[in-house]
């Protein structure tokens, strides 16, 4: 099962209003997946304040004093913003820096996203309580993803969430299943590429953060994705510029597309689409097999 959700906003206007439509859509999703859930969220003035870095981090189990240690590490002020069982880590240093400090001061910690204009925000639990611990009806920005899971390919934790955001700026979530997960994991290891969990999506995840560094674009890299993985699935990969959505040869995982001249949604049912501003005069279509849809701001 697993629900994705995405909003890609065209229109400035509706940007106060992401993550009220984003709620929506993720809560609709929660029947197929109420294990976890998950979020992206590009552009929020307050999670991701402009001219500054971000992490989001997990598992993090004495967090009052991180900030004063990362402020007198860093030599900046940093903030620490507690988000149900994620901690928001803000500041005005490259993002390099700030995600090393994170390593370095809290090295057990889960390192769920990090960049300049992405929040990413996980945990357990059913996807209407968790949205309300986020408070993500509250927020804003251009752009959010979101994934409701039903596990079954690893353990339910915090580490098994989507989005998988394991580049700058960068992520992914996955409704499915790859076969040969375990072999990609071998070969990209032997490249130097590392792993938090035993997931199958985070293969993905790490295989297209693996094609972005060496030079290629979201499109290209999803067309390498699906000749080197073998199974069945619909995957939903954004980043600060781009929203891109792909299917296997097959195409038995459900997803729709609606198209305005406000914005692009993605979703794994039609149901998630309804409460959109202007759907009844959207253009919907199914996401043909094995081709790469991919709108840019």
């Amino acid at each position: 099962m697993c629900g994705i959700v995405g909003l890609h906003l065209r229109n400035p206007q509706l940007y106060p209003r992401l993550g009220e439509l984003l709620t929506g859509m993720l809560c609709e999703m929660g029947e197929r997946g109420s294990d976890s859930a998950g979020v992206a969220v590009y552009g929020d003035p307050t999670w991701s304040p402009p001219g500054h870095a971000g992490v989001s981090l997990l598992e993090v189990e004495e967090w009052d004093t991180l900030a004063p240690t990362l402020t007198e590490a860093l030599g900046v002020a940093v903030t620490v913003l507690p988000l149900a069982d994620t901690l928001v880590v803000n500041a005005p240093v490259a993002g390099e820096a700030l995600l090393a400090a994170c390593k370095a001061v809290v090295p057990g910690a889960l390192v769920a996203g990090f960049g300049r204009d992405v929040t990413v925000l996980k945990g357990v639990g059913h996807p209407r309580e968790l949205a309300q611990r986020y408070g993500l009806a509250q927020a804003q920005g251009w752009q959010g993803v979101g994934h409701t899971r039903m596990a079954t390919e690893s353990a339910v934790n915090a580490a098994g969430c989507h989005p998988y955001a394991v580049g700058p700026d960068q992520c992914l979530v996955h409704n499915g299943s790859f076969a040969n997960h375990a072999t990609i994991r071998r070969e990209l290891r032997a490249d130097g590429v590392t792993f938090d969990s035993d997931n199958d999506t985070e293969v993905g995840a790490r295989f297209v953060a693996h094609q972005l560094a060496g030079g290629a674009d979201v499109e290209l890299a999803l067309k390498r994705l699906c000749a080197e993985f073998d199974g069945f699935y619909t995957l939903l990969v954004s980043n600060s510029d781009s929203f891109a959505v792909v299917r296997d040869a097959i195409a038995c995982k459900p997803a729709v597309i609606a198209e305005t001249d406000d914005w692009v949604a993605m979703a794994s049912e039609y149901r998630a689409l309804v409460g959109l501003p202007g759907i009844e005069k959207a253009h919907l279509f199914e996401p043909e097999p094995e081709v790469v849809y991919a709108w840019s701001r």
